[in-house]
């Protein structure tokens, strides 16, 4: 039952449902997730924990950087989860991903992943 409770209260804040619909097109680094919602490093950074401690994303860490995805293992959750993003309309995370494409195409374009010393900078931060 407490795995429950902790999945539904992740899912009741509009911040981690707004992060869930930004991973539904596949795995970002926290960096593009903080430019896309507009918001600081240790707010979001928060907020993907709630979600990563109630089973619904997954992480990976590349260096200094971590990259989040959907964790689709648990089929109760899987469903969940495209349930869940089916009724969240493209119309109210606009500005979200309008943010994110641009940051995405600026950070392809200008190579801001580089390597400096054998470590991993991403985002020229």
């Amino acid at each position: 039952m407490d795995t429950v409770l902790t999945i539904f209260k992740a899912l009741s804040d509009e911040t981690r449902l707004r992060i869930l619909k930004l991973l539904e097109h596949g795995e970002l680094c926290v960096c593009d997730i903080v430019t896309a919602l507009d918001m600081i490093q240790p707010k979001v950074s928060f907020h993907l924990g709630v979600l990563r401690e109630a089973g619904l994303i997954k992480d990976r860490r590349q260096g200094k950087w971590i990259h989040y995805c959907i964790d689709d293992s648990d089929m109760f959750i899987r469903f969940l989860i495209l349930s869940v993003l089916e009724r969240i309309s493209s119309e109210s995370v606009t500005e979200d991903s309008k943010r994110l494409a641009e940051f995405l195409k600026s950070k392809s374009a200008k190579a801001y992943v580089v390597t400096l010393r054998n470590k991993t900078i991403c985002c020229g931060r």
